[in-house]
């Protein structure tokens, strides 16, 4: 037996006027049409639904029992078009991707592409954040999704995928002493070490334990690191580097981003690794975040969720 959902609300409308007349109107319907499809529900189901007389409208016992399982059929259905709607509203929606400098290797086209590949309808706009701000414009929900440097500050508020793994290298004028070490060392590489005494530029205070990352704390045995200027974008850092006012670790990826005009980069030895991650807020179970999510679960390493988000610890 296939009911029509229609025939279900007109039901429904009749048996809660107790008036025909009243329930067309209701369903903007006519009369004639409504009392049509009623016997044709009557003749589906082989019973009546409503005794009628010229004065009344009555539901018989059928109808008494059709009734509060008729409203249930409609809530659950109206619970789907209302989640159907929602889905496709999400299927033509705006994905806001924050980084505060272009990830490079790759990954933009790729994610995008495995992303529109699922959700054809989806718009993807790429949003450039300071480097005052870690989480790239997920703490005050500017951003819908990011590529994060990890450690992240209050990591716990996001779940992470992790997509690349690079070595830190540091960035130093071309003429400084240890430029010319490296380039007679086996490996072109610095010890870190022989950088404990240089002066470092940092990220803003507001970036927290990523700015103990870029600093090296977990390498530093305590000592604490001297200062030479505060760098918040990728311009600012080849000027501070140029200038003289320190050196710079940085992953060996974004090396080409500072590499110029006398400036050189070389891996140093002695430090863990940096972890490029694409970051979302918990809770945040939108189709679009959870498809660039997975998408860049495939193209990294693996989604890992809340603290993973850290990173280590920067006392080691």
């Amino acid at each position: 037996m296939d009911v029509h959902g229609r025939d279900l609300r007109y039901f429904v409308a009749v048996a809660e006027e107790l008036n025909f007349t009243r329930a067309a109107e209701r369903l903007f319907i006519s009369q004639p049409a409504l009392s049509k499809r009623i016997r044709v529900l009557e003749k589906q189901l082989g019973a009546d639904l409503f005794l009628r007389d010229r004065r009344t409208v009555r539901l018989t016992a059928v109808g008494e029992v059709l009734l509060p399982r008729a409203r249930g059929v409609l809530s659950v259905w109206c619970s789907a078009e209302a989640a159907v709607v929602r889905a496709r509203e999400d299927e033509r929606s705006t994905l806001v991707v924050g980084m505060s400098t272009s990830p490079g290797r790759g990954l933009l086209p790729a994610l995008r592409a495995r992303v529109v590949s699922r959700h054809p309808a989806a718009r993807l706009v790429v949003r450039q954040v300071t480097w005052a701000d870690p989480s790239a414009g997920l703490a005050d929900g500017s951003t819908d999704v990011a590529f994060v440097w990890l450690p992240l500050p209050e990591a716990e508020r996001y779940r992470c995928a992790v997509v690349a793994h690079e070595p830190r290298w540091v960035a130093l004028p071309e003429g400084h002493p240890l430029a010319a070490r490296a380039a007679v060392d086996e490996e072109g590489a610095v010890d870190f070490a022989d950088l404990l005494d240089e002066p470092f530029l940092a990220l803003p205070p507001e970036a927290g334990p990523l700015r103990d990352h870029w600093l090296a704390l977990d390498a530093r045995g305590g000592r604490e690191p001297r200062i030479g200027g505060v760098v918040a974008s990728a311009e600012e850092t080849h000027e501070g580097v140029a200038n003289g006012q320190g050196v710079v670790l940085l992953a060996r990826g974004n090396a080409p981003l500072v590499v110029r005009d006398e400036v050189v980069a070389l891996p140093v030895r002695g430090v863990s690794p940096s972890r490029l991650a694409v970051a979302a807020r918990q809770g945040d179970h939108r189709p679009l975040v959870r498809a660039y999510l997975a998408a860049a679960t495939l193209v990294g390493s693996g989604l890992t969720a809340g603290g993973a988000c850290a990173g280590p610890s920067p006392t080691g």
